[in-house]
């Protein structure tokens, strides 16, 4: 009786305890997230088989959308806050929805003279900059909004709707993705992507009311200055050049896992469904790998999760197949889970008090170097070892290399940073 009297009594705190720009701007987000990994799960093959760049390019290329993003946040933050959420968040979708039916439009008729002048490479690094830019203002917008309109005793389930809101887009757009695979050709997913953010504009438009103001707001200089305050402290660099080797190792399921399933494992498999299996495990299992990891503490969290995502790839490295790429998946995301909710708990340990926000910031700096670097290096790995060498079942142990090696640093900075924790007491 007194359960059911508490949970109701919570249940009344949910309700009154988020005002509407809250639900808006996290309900656009399944819609942001929705169009961003249907893009990406098809973006590599598009690139490859419709606009006939080399694996190597079009893996570089899609890398370049991955990384952009992440990096282009640092600033967004900043720039959101300078013009207003509601400002941010409409712009962005409306770039969004041009970029995505830019994206698909690329090998139209009526971009032909385009093509003509500009080398098709450079059009499309262009092209592919804008959804970053657009990406780089909803995250920070969404994430304030939450912040700014969320009472104090519903915070923290503010943020897990925030997570859960994020993990459902990113699960649906390769869902579909996958369900139009044979039915419609690439281009359409790129339209779809943009009908549904250009709905988002108009959502915001409407029922967005920009959120109350924060007591201050950071300037962009002040941007440029934190750059200059996070490069003074060489440990915490050290530690996001380290960790930028995970995500080398974890975006190559985007970047050429499915130009390898295609090439070499099956012209006719769903490459965009079997990419499912990330989020789908990421969903289902992070609050049990939570529990079973709670008593490790953060960094050997971030080691172990890198060792798990790292062996994972060596799967289908044994045996090319569907089923060993969906077992791969799975390892890679189980080595996410384990790591990244420690990665933030160990950033904001890093970090000293009075600058928390600044460094936390530049969180996200590891996950867009990790994509701009493995682009190409996933890409010339399927050229020179697979198209050059013939030798594609060696493409994965390479990868595991890289996470082994960065597994390694790890471990060795770990125990510097300890031994130059024991001399400072």
């Amino acid at each position: 009786m007194v359960g059911g009297i508490a949970i109701v009594r919570r249940l009344a705190e949910i309700r009154s305890g988020f005002e509407r720009p809250f639900w808006i701007a996290n309900i656009s987000e399944i819609f942001e997230r929705f169009s961003y990994y249907a893009v990406f799960a098809v973006l590599t093959l598009y690139l490859h088989d419709t606009l006939a760049f080399s694996s190597a390019l079009a893996a570089t290329l899609s890398g370049f959308f991955g990384g952009a993003v992440w990096v282009m946040a640092v600033f967004g933050g900043a720039l959101a806050d300078r013009i207003g959420f509601r400002r941010a968040l409409s712009t962005a979708y409306f770039i969004l929805a041009c970029a995505y039916f830019l994206v698909g439009s690329i090998g139209a008729p009526w971009l032909a003279p385009l093509r003509a002048v500009v080398p098709l490479w450079l059009l499309v690094g262009i092209i592919l900059f804008l959804p970053a830019f657009g990406i780089a203002l909803v995250k920070p917008s969404v994430v304030g909004t939450t912040a700014r309109t969320s009472k104090e005793n519903v915070r923290s389930i503010g943020y897990a709707i925030y997570y859960t809101m994020v993990n459902i887009g990113s699960t649906a757009g390769p869902f579909l993705a996958g369900m139009l695979h044979d039915r419609l050709p690439p281009q359409a997913i790129f339209i779809l992507a943009a009908i549904s953010v250009l709905a988002m504009f108009f959502v915001v438009l409407v029922f967005y009311k920009e959120p109350r103001s924060a007591a201050a707001s950071t300037s962009l200089r002040q941007v440029a200055r934190n750059f200059v305050t996070v490069l003074r402290n060489g440990r915490f660099v050290l530690f996001l050049l380290i960790f930028s080797g995970y995500w080398i190792v974890f975006w190559q399921q985007y970047e050429i896992l499915p130009l390898y399933i295609q090439d070499y494992v099956s012209a006719n498999a769903n490459t965009a469904m079997i990419l499912i299996t990330d989020p789908l495990i990421v969903i289902t299992c992070t609050v049990a790998v939570g529990a079973l990891t709670r008593r490790i503490s953060a960094l050997p969290a971030i080691i172990i999760g890198t060792l798990i995502t790292s062996l994972g790839w060596l799967v289908i490295g044994a045996h090319a197949s569907v089923f060993a790429a969906v077992a791969s998946l799975a390892l890679v995301a189980l080595g996410e889970i384990t790591q990244s909710p420690r990665y933030y708990e160990y950033i904001s340990r890093l970090a000293p008090p009075e600058q928390q926000g600044t460094y936390m910031g530049f969180a996200f700096l590891p996950i867009g170097i990790g994509s701009l670097i493995g682009g190409p290096f996933g890409g010339g790995l399927v050229y020179y070892v697979g198209e050059v060498l013939h030798r594609p079942g060696l493409i994965w142990p390479l990868v595991t290399a890289v996470g082994l090696l960065t597994t390694l640093l790890l471990w060795l900075y770990d125990r510097l940073a300890a031994r130059a924790t024991l001399r400072t007491l």
